[in-house]
């Protein structure tokens, strides 16, 4: 067991604890995406403090990025002594809008009973902060080391991450030979590693009709009615098949094993924003869904798609005056790193030196950066690891414990010591 440096990690307690209160103070909201430069400008002056090289770096042109909410990523990296493998942390800065529901400050940072609560404290601003404070352990133990370690603070994951990881796998800042081993500290649990996720396909569905006098709606045709014929046989039909589709990748939580899909929303005709005056008396002649299907890796991505534009095109063959649109909005396939690949060995090897048990393995049911890393960057040597309860993301009073941050910074040490020195207990 590497003594020292678990000490070093044990010694920065109170810097995690304050580097984490400090992060959830910048109200990185998104969207819009609210304070992302700040909160980037004060990672770079916090790394360069431990001897980094930085660079601010824009997403231009990805979706919301504008003057007034710039994508705005942080990627540092300092040099080993001597040449070796790259191990690069990335972590999302980028927090939902709180919600309703809390007791403390979302933005405030609160200690209490072990615990520091904020939007973002789980998701995963703590999962930063312990990245950081292994790293500082770690160069303090071991200035000599081989190789380069990189931290990246990079927005907009919770919108598909476009305007950051994407933006920067494109520059080639994932993949090698500038980057071997990424570690993603997303909130999966201490003593769990998650070696991918779910394959995802966005889409919407528009059904079309013809405007008419609403007092009069046989002159029109209601594409309201038309999406409720969609809804209709989507529950008949699609949700059952759905159902009895089965994973053999570890997913959590286990009714997340199965195929899913989520209808995020439907507009349809008269908007709310008529008020404080009254609606216009029209037949809708648009309504559109847009869809969220979550799938496995047993699935095609065509086989995805065919199953919805099948019921359309069934609907378009027996409803009389039935037309839809089918529009792609995101498609990424699943993923899943092999349990023998490095990165995986060095954490659960820091797992059961810290925890005493063999880690589990996991897939996790929404898809995170590491999306981009494997499809753009074609780096599959990644995993998520963190502290952290994924049941508390973007939940009220949404905390992280203290302990769980300092016992995974440490199995991150471990991690960096395996990869970048060949250590082993």
């Amino acid at each position: 067991m590497n003594e020292s440096l678990l000490r070093a990690v044990e010694d920065r307690r109170e810097a995690v604890v304050t580097l984490t209160q400090d992060l959830i103070r910048f109200p990185t909201v998104n969207p819009p995406g609210e304070a992302y430069t700040p909160c980037a400008e004060f990672i770079g002056a916090y790394l360069r403090r431990l001897g980094f090289q930085t660079q601010l770096i824009r997403g231009e042109g990805a979706p919301g990025d504008t003057d007034r909410f710039p994508r705005t990523n942080i990627v540092a990296r300092r040099e080993g002594r001597s040449p070796g493998a790259t191990v690069h942390f990335n972590s999302h800065i980028d927090v939902v809008e709180e919600g309703h529901g809390w007791t403390v400050d979302p933005f405030a940072g609160v200690v209490k009973d072990g615990k520091v609560y904020g939007r973002g404290a789980c998701d995963m601003k703590g999962g930063l902060a312990a990245s950081i404070i292994a790293v500082d352990a770690f160069i303090a133990v071991y200035p000599d080391f081989p190789g380069a370690i990189e931290i990246s603070g990079t927005v907009d994951e919770e919108s598909g991450g476009f305007g950051g990881v994407a933006h920067l796998a494109k520059q080639g800042f994932f993949s090698k030979p500038r980057v071997d081993h990424v570690i993603i500290p997303e909130p999966l649990n201490k003593d769990r590693i998650c070696l991918g996720h779910r394959g995802v396909w966005w889409a919407e569905i528009e059904t079309k009709g013809e405007i008419a006098h609403g007092s009069m709606p046989f002159l029109g045709d209601c594409a309201v009615r038309h999406m409720g014929a969609v809804m209709h046989a989507f529950e008949e039909e699609l949700f059952p098949l759905l159902d009895s589709k089965q994973t053999e990748m570890p997913v959590v939580p286990e009714g997340a094993r199965r195929s899913t899909m989520n209808i995020n929303s439907v507009h349809g005709g008269q908007t709310e924003d008529y008020r404080p005056g009254l609606p216009s008396p029209n037949v809708p002649d648009s309504c559109r869904m847009t869809i969220d299907r979550r799938f496995l890796l047993e699935e095609s991505l065509d086989e995805v798609k065919s199953e919805v534009v099948s019921i359309l095109d069934r609907l378009t063959r027996d409803r009389d005056k039935f037309r839809y649109d089918i529009r792609d909005v995101m498609e990424v396939l699943p993923t899943m790193t092999e349990r023998n690949a490095p990165v995986v060995t060095a954490i659960a090897e820091g797992i059961r030196e810290i925890f005493g048990r063999e880690p589990d393995y996991v897939i996790s049911p929404g898809t995170y950066d590491q999306k981009h890393v494997a499809r753009i960057g074609h780096l599959h040597d990644c995993i998520a690891y963190g502290p952290g309860i994924l049941d508390l993301a973007h939940r009220p009073d949404e905390w992280v414990g203290i302990d769980d941050m300092v016992e995974s910074a440490k199995v991150m040490a471990i991690g960096m010591d395996a990869l970048l020195r060949g250590a082993r207990t």
